[in-house]
C-alpha cells in the first residue's frame, strides 16, 4: 500500500502517526535513520497491509494506491498469515507467493541471484536488520518439494508476527527482525521440481534426453537432479572427486550423479557465489527425509555448531548426526572452506516425495529451527 505525506515528518514522527515500527517503515523505503532529518511533503511511504486502518490522524496522507486487501484485513486491525502452501509447490506457486508477501511486506528485499538451465529465476529473500546473518534454502532436490512449502509457511507466520510485535513460540519476531539478517531461498531446483510435479511436459527442450535418462518412464518421483540429471548437492569442491569415484550412475541420472567437474550446473554455481558474495555467519539446507541434523564435516566445524545442534534438537527432537560418509555437498562445502556452522536438516520421515499429510506435522516441529536459528 503507498500512502502520499501531506506535510513534512521525521521518521520518529512518521512512525509514531503511522503507528509502523521505525524499522518496519525504514526498511520498507530507505527512509533516513535521522530523529531530525525531515521526510519532505509529497513523499510517497509504503505501508505494510496490516497497518491499513491503523492510522492515526489519517487526514495527514493520502492513499496514492493499494491491492484488495482481504475484507477482514480491512474491517479491523485482526488479521492472519496470507499463503496457502500446503499443496503440490511448483515453481508456479512459489513465484507468485514471493510476489503476494513482497507486496503485503515491502520491508522484505527481493533479488534474482541467478536461473536454471531453463531459464527460471532463483530468487533470494531477504529480511531482517541485524549484522548476523543466516542463510536458508530448500529443494536443492527435486522430489524434495515439500521443504519450500514448507519454508514459505515459516516465512508467512514469522512476516505476520513481526508486523504484530509479537512472539512467535516464544519469541518476539520484532526483534529477530531488528538482530538477525535471514537469506532465503526457498526453491534452489525449480525445473527439477516442476519435472517431478508435472511429468514430461515440464522438460520443455531437454524432453528428449530426460525422458532417456529416466528410461523412458513416466514416472519421476525419484527424480532428484537438475533437467540435465546432476545432483545439485553432489557439486561442490570439498572431496568431491571422492564422490564422482564411488557414485554409481557414471552419466546424467534421476539422482546421485555428480557432474562430470565441480559446479558444472548453473543452479549449483549460483548458490556458490551466495555464499560468497554474502559471507554468512551460519547455514541451513533443508532437505527430506529423516528428521535428522548433519552438521559436522572433517572437523572443520566450529564448537559453537554443537551447541546450536544441540538447542535444534531440544526445541524439535531431530536427531544431531556429527559425521557421515558423504561429500562434495553444499553444506560440506561451507563448513570446508569457511569453518562456521552449517547444517543440513532432514524433514519429516517415510520415502520422498513426502506425502503433504505430513506438511503440519513437520511445519509445527521445524518451524522451531526456523527460529532458534534466527536467535542464537
Amino acid at each position: 500500500m503507498k500512502i502520499k505525506i501531506k506535510e513534512d515528518f521525521t521518521l520518529v514522527e512518521l512512525s509514531a502517526i503511522l503507528n509502523i515500527p521505525i524499522a518496519l517503515l525504514h526498511d520498507s523505503n530507505q527512509l533516513p535513520f535521522s530523529s531530525t532529518e525531515k521526510i519532505q511533503a509529497n513523499t510517497v511511504i509504503q505501508i505494510p497491509y496490516h497497518f491499513y486502518n491503523r492510522i492515526n490522524n489519517p487526514e495527514k496522507f493520502t492513499i496514492v494506491d493499494h491491492f484488495d486487501c482481504p475484507n477482514k484485513m480491512r474491517k479491523s486491525a485482526v488479521y492472519d498469515t496470507i499463503l496457502n502452501t500446503k499443496k503440490n509447490y511448483d515453481s508456479k506457486c512459489c513465484y507468485e507467493d514471493i510476489e503476494k508477501i513482497i507486496e503485503y511486506y515491502p520491508f522484505i528485499k527481493k533479488e534474482i541471484i541467478g536461473y536454471s538451465e531453463l531459464g527460471k529465476p532463483i530468487i533470494e529473500l531477504t529480511i531482517g536488520q541485524g549484522s548476523k546473518k543466516v542463510h536458508m534454502n530448500g529443494s536443492f532436490h527435486a522430489n524434495e518439494w515439500i521443504t519450500s512449502a514448507i519454508m514459505m509457511k515459516w516465512l508467512d507466520e514469522y512476516l505476520m508476527k513481526i508486523v504484530k510485535n509479537s512472539e512467535m513460540e516464544g519469541y518476539n519476531a520484532l526483534e529477530l527482525y531488528r538482530n538477525t539478517q535471514v537469506s532465503y531461498v526457498p526453491m534452489v531446483n525449480p525445473d527439477g521440481v516442476d519435472l517431478v510435479l508435472h511429468g514430461l511436459e515440464a522438460a520443455e527442450s531437454y524432453r528428449q534426453s530426460v525422458a532417456e535418462i529416466n528410461k523412458g518412464s513416466d514416472d519421476f518421483s525419484n527424480w532428484k537432479a537438475n533437467i540435465k540429471g546432476v545432483d545439485l548437492n553432489n557439486q561442490y569442491p570439498a572431496n568431491w572427486e571422492i564422490e564422482k569415484e564411488r557414485k554409481i550412475p557414471k552419466e546424467p541420472a534421476p539422482r546421485d550423479y555428480p557432474g562430470d567437474e565441480p559446479l558444472s550446473e548453473k543452479e549449483a554455481i549460483t548458490m556458490a557465489n551466495l555464499v560468497r558474495r554474502k559471507n554468512f555467519d551460519r547455514l541451513l539446507a533443508f532437505h527430506t527425509q529423516g528428521e535428522e541434523i548433519y552438521w559436522g564435516y572433517l572437523n572443520r566445524e566450529p564448537k559453537e555448531a554443537e551447541v546450536i545442534v544441540n538447542e535444534f534438537e531440544r526445541v524439535s527432537r531431530y536427531k544431531p548426526v556429527r559425521t557421515i560418509d558423504s561429500h562434495a555437498g553444499f553444506r560440506d562445502w561451507y563448513v570446508n572452506e569457511w569453518g562456521r556452522p552449517g547444517y543440513t536438516v532432514e524433514l519429516g520421515v517415510g520415502v520422498n516425495p513426502l506425502p503433504l499429510a505430513q506438511f503440519d506435522e513437520i511445519y509445527e516441529k521445524s518451524k522451531k529451527i526456523f527460529l532458534s536459528s534466527l536467535y542464537m
